[in-house]
């Protein structure tokens, strides 16, 4: 869900070059033949074949490394997946499918899960709630956790399925995981879907919100985890068809700085807007806490919180753009990361 805050009045509803060089070579220093057909699997004389090894290494080493590619298409099949459970609020049915289906998911992408459950203190009494962690190892172990909330929003006097206030960045969190988990990346990656950021009560007021984010927080902070902890990029209805991205004045500069660099190098500025706004949501404790944070979310859109936050008002090219965006700025946060003393 998340709030905007204004500053009176309250809160209301953002193989073959590497073959092509060793033929050169065996070709300019052995003439006759000396040297196998570098597609043929044969080898040559020890002796011979070291300058050519060397030399297809060397030019294996230079080779670009393939760009990642997030897949629109299959990050649109997530949030259609997510809504056909109908209504999911933080202790139903729905949700427990919802939850199981991002474990199988992140199962099959060959990603470490974890569930951390808790019992949240709430208006409507004890609820059980569940976050789900998975973690992509990079070759350091401090974190980069990238997050969405997976609950929607309690709403008995509609239907309410959340297609973009949930299931969206959701389904863009899935695909980023399923790209990423190849990667070897700087630092780990974690995942985290966390549940209960929506009220159990209609309005947003006091702790009644943000439930998962700030029992993640406590408990790292009890285990010492967050240390490790140095940047909390969140999304959150990132699926609306006129999508518009703002900047959030609750969230560290220079995060919001790098991402919204990204989105104008690959042309996506006119969709991340630099107009400012300042939202409350799931990554406040996190600041809270003093770890770096960036909301990622379009709160300006009529079907918030309405029975027309459905199929008909999302769409598969705005989860591309956010999901491209992402990949392109995470290298500039892991140098930012690296360089930070």
């Amino acid at each position: 869900m998340a709030q905007r805050s204004r500053p009176a009045g309250g809160r209301w509803a953002t193989a073959g070059r590497v073959a092509v060089v060793f033929g050169f070579i065996c070709l300019i220093a052995f003439p006759q033949g000396a040297c196998a057909d570098a597609s043929s699997g044969s080898k040559t004389p020890p002796a011979l074949a070291a300058p050519a090894a060397a030399a297809v290494e060397t030019t294996a080493q230079a080779a670009p490394t393939a760009p990642l590619r997030f897949d629109g298409a299959k990050a649109w099949d997530h949030l259609r997946r997510q809504v056909a459970f109908g209504p999911r609020p933080a202790g139903t049915p729905a949700l427990l499918k919802t939850r199981q289906y991002i474990l199988d998911q992140l199962k099959a992408a060959h990603i470490k899960t974890q569930e951390q459950p808790f019992m949240a203190e709430t208006p409507a009494g004890r609820v059980a709630m569940v976050n789900v962690i998975g973690t992509i190892p990079g070759r350091r172990p401090e974190r980069i956790v990238l997050a969405s909330h997976y609950d929607t929003k309690r709403a008995p006097q509609f239907t309410f399925v959340g297609a973009n206030d949930g299931a969206s960045s959701t389904a863009a969190l899935l695909e980023l995981g399923r790209v990423l988990a190849g990667s070897q990346p700087t630092f780990t990656i974690e995942l985290l879907f966390l549940d209960g950021e929506e009220a159990v009560n209609w309005t947003w007021a006091g702790t009644d919100n943000t439930y998962g984010s700030r029992h993640y927080v406590a408990a790292a902070q009890t285990s010492g985890a967050l240390t490790g902890l140095k940047a909390l990029l969140l999304l959150d209805m990132i699926g609306d068809r006129d999508l518009t991205i703002r900047r959030d004045s609750n969230s560290t500069p220079w995060l919001v700085d790098a991402i919204w660099s990204a989105a104008a190098r690959i042309g996506h500025a006119g969709t991340f807007s630099n107009e400012l706004t300042t939202i409350e949501d799931d990554h406040v404790p996190f600041l809270k806490a003093g770890v770096a944070a960036v909301d990622v979310i379009d709160l300006d859109n009529p079907t918030w919180h309405t029975a027309q936050d459905d199929l008909a008002h999302v769409s598969e090219a705005s989860l591309q753009i956010v999901g491209d965006v992402i990949l392109a700025a995470l290298p500039a946060i892991e140098q930012r990361l690296a360089t930070a003393r």
